[in-house]
């Protein structure tokens, strides 16, 4: 795209040209409109002046004084006796308007026969005259090449009377109006684009600003932005501090991830060298510790991985519907052997059909990562009991109780972060499965809670925000 002070300035210009046209157009249409109405007026005055002087009694002297007034220097109006030949010329006036040959008049009888006719209107060469009126009223009439707006009305006698401008005399004043009003729009165009371009500047000046603030951090500098910006900005600004400090907090835990990862893998490596080196010199047993610690980092790596797809994947996938008991007892049945080879119990004390808006596959991985736990933490011949109905606000509840060691108070909160395992080290395992479970809870919109039970082990409480999903009724035929 473009910049934005370019694309303003092309189309703030483009506009501006557009509505002065526009407005120039319109200026133009509504003033000649209203010029017409006003000559169709003064024709019209004019025209019953004259029918005033005119009357039955009107001579053939008083004709020719008329037509002697009409004439013009080298065009002179013409009257006509009563035999219709046309009769001698007359002298021009004095006294003579440029704009006079402009206007012109005539008079017919009623049979259409000219009586008297003004310069301008009738034509020596072909013998043709203005043609004569047949209705009153303003019309429009082509003659010699030319248009005129006449005004037409009887008069005494019988006779008709017309009174013409010419239509160039119009357009010309017109135009003059026209280019009056876009002369100065005109001269003053450039002084306004000058104008605009200085507003557009300065009102595009925090933007830059704004740019040039985060143009010179870098990655180590997550500090808040602090520049003034108008009330336009101020959401940008409070948007491009919020991904600052998400930014910088992914960034710490990611720098802590990274050093707890290296703290964690660092220690089984080393022993599994110790263990390697010791079978080289002649020890069985060493072989199956060094076994032992590729288990216990393999589960590291798989639980490394599985915590930075969940980063990864901030949107999750589409919520579906999950039937809970369905979950829960398969997930049981895929590790019931690990409870038989540690002579353990693993109990579903309570399997309502519960179905519930969720993902599967990450619903899995929570119920899985803390039934792996229980069964580790439980001593053998232990019992794992899983329980699970609905609040009285029809709210899902999953809760999986152990009868092993339990979890020191002090470190009921600690346990759910990365890396932070319990006391008891003799348990092989990466310090990851219950923050996993946490990550998900939050994804899934459940609360998860850790408590010690008073006979001896630790029970953990999953509770759903959203109401179970009622069973849709049967269809009917």
């Amino acid at each position: 795209m473009t910049s934005i002070r370019r694309y303003l300035n092309w189309a703030l210009a483009t506009l501006l040209l557009v509505v002065m046209s526009l407005a120039v157009t319109a200026a133009y249409f509504v003033t000649r409109h209203e010029m017409e109405e006003i000559f169709d007026a003064q024709l019209s005055l004019q025209g019953r002046i004259v029918a005033g002087l005119v009357t039955e009694r009107t001579t053939s002297d008083e004709y020719a004084r008329i037509a002697a007034q009409l004439s013009q220097p080298g065009h002179f109006a013409r009257w006509y006796g009563s035999t219709g030949n046309l009769l001698t010329d007359l002298a021009a006036p004095a006294l003579y308007d440029h704009e006079e040959k402009m206007i012109s008049l005539g008079v017919w009888s009623d049979s259409g026969r000219p009586i008297l006719m003004g310069a301008r209107w009738h034509d020596d060469a072909d013998g043709t005259s203005f043609p004569a009126p047949r209705h009153e009223g303003h019309r429009w009439v082509s003659y010699q090449e030319h248009r005129w707006r006449t005004f037409s009305m009887p008069i005494a006698g019988g006779r008709w009377l017309s009174i013409g401008l010419r239509d160039a005399f119009q357009s010309e004043l017109f135009n003059k109006v026209a280019l009056g009003n876009f002369v100065p729009l005109l001269l003053t165009l450039p002084i306004l684009l000058w104008l605009m371009a200085r507003l557009i500047r300065r009102g595009l000046a925090p933007i830059e600003e704004l740019s040039r603030q985060v143009e010179a951090r870098d990655e180590k500098d997550l500090r808040p932005i602090r520049v003034a910006v108008p009330q336009e900005l101020q959401a940008l600004r409070g948007a491009l501090n919020d991904f600052i400090d998400r930014l910088g907090q992914t960034l710490e835990r990611e720098r802590r991830f990274t050093a707890d990862a290296a703290h964690e893998l660092r220690t089984p490596l080393a022993a599994l060298k110790i263990h390697l080196d010791n079978a080289r010199f002649g020890e069985p047993s060493a072989l199956d510790k060094a076994y032992n610690g590729i288990e216990r980092l393999q589960r590291v790596v798989e639980q490394l991985l599985l915590l930075a797809r969940l980063e990864l994947d901030d949107q999750g996938a589409a919520p579906e519907t999950v039937e809970l008991s369905s979950l829960v007892l398969d997930l049981a049945a895929e590790l019931w052997p690990l409870a038989e080879s540690q002579q353990q119990t693993l109990e579903i004390a309570e399997n309502p059909a519960l179905s519930l808006e969720g993902n599967a596959t990450e619903l899995g991985i929570l119920v899985r990562n803390l039934l792996d736990n229980a069964l580790r933490y439980t001593p053998e011949g232990g019992r794992v009991e899983v329980a699970m109905g609905q609040t009285a606000d029809r709210r899902p509840w999953l809760s999986i109780r152990d009868s092993g060691p339990g979890i020191p108070e002090a470190l009921l909160e600690a346990v759910t972060q990365r890396f932070q395992r319990a006391a008891d080290q003799r348990i092989s395992g990466s310090g990851l499965g219950l923050s996993i479970a946490v990550e998900i809870a939050e994804r899934q919109q459940l609360n998860m809670r850790l408590s010690n039970r008073p006979e001896g082990g630790l029970e953990v409480r999953l509770v759903w925000d959203k109401p179970v999903i009622a069973p849709r009724a049967p269809d009917t035929v």
